[in-house]
Order: C-alpha cells, then structure tokens, then sequence
C-alpha cells in the first residue's frame, strides 16, 4: 500500500492521530488488521465496479 493510502485508511478508521503521534508501530494489531480489511473490501468494490471481462 502506498503512504498516502495507508493514511487516508487511518483518517477514514480514526486512528490517523495515533500514526501522527507515534508513527504506525504506535496503531493496535486491531486497527491494523482492520485497515487490512477496509483495504480489501475498496479493492473488491473497485473490482466489481468494472464489470465482467472477456
């Protein structure tokens, strides 16, 4: 994942102040996992947007 879209993953989860503070090893595993699953349901989403293929 690219910097920025890690960061707006944390703004849209509110943990974003906590990266500020104390960087990412600062974030829960919780939050962390959750911005897994926050990314990979956008990543589905994007997919499904395109339709069928072929």
């Amino acid at each position: 994942m690219s910097r920025h879209f890690k960061e707006e993953l944390a703004k849209e989860l509110g943990f974003y102040d906590v990266v500020q503070r104390e960087g990412w090893g600062g974030i829960k595993a919780k939050d962390a996992g959750n911005m897994v699953k926050r990314a990979v349901e956008l990543a589905q989403e994007q997919l499904a947007s395109r339709g069928p293929r072929g």
